[in-house]
């Protein structure tokens, strides 16, 4: 399994389950500027058709692309389903923001194969780090 930093560093495309509209949000300031280092950042948000100037889609099953990474940023209880969803699409790797955990969102990425991530920040990560995807 790669570290979080490897899988920043590997990932080009992140789609955000989760991707929120209000600025003061988490989940719209941790995109915004994991966007601004130079990731392709897809919103997953049924309530809105578009984010950071991306469509937004209702579900990840809607991409039409392959993604390398899929950030969540919902509750614990939904992460269970979000890995299955995201392990439907064949994505290499999910990852649960920080302050969430599910021991069965995790089971369910290591049977499907996928690295996994649980209760880490991507800009904190990006940061430490010190990766950008930027010429």
């Amino acid at each position: 399994m790669r570290t979080a930093q490897q899988i920043l560093a590997d990932s080009a495309v992140i789609a955000v389950v989760g991707a929120s509209r209000d600025p003061f949000k988490a989940a719209h300031g941790v995109p915004l500027q994991m966007q601004q280092y130079g990731w392709r950042i897809i919103p997953v948000n049924p309530t809105v058709d578009e984010l950071f100037g991306e469509r937004a889609y209702k579900t990840l099953a809607d991409i039409p692309h392959p993604v390398d990474l899929v950030d969540v940023f919902r509750p614990a209880a939904d992460a269970v389903q979000v890995v299955r969803d995201a392990a439907a699409i064949g994505a290499p790797a999910v990852w649960l923001q920080l302050g969430i955990v599910s021991a069965e969102a995790r089971r369910i990425a290591e049977e499907a194969g996928m690295d996994y991530v649980e209760d880490r920040c991507l800009i904190v990560e990006r940061a430490a780090a010190g990766l950008t995807r930027l010429g």
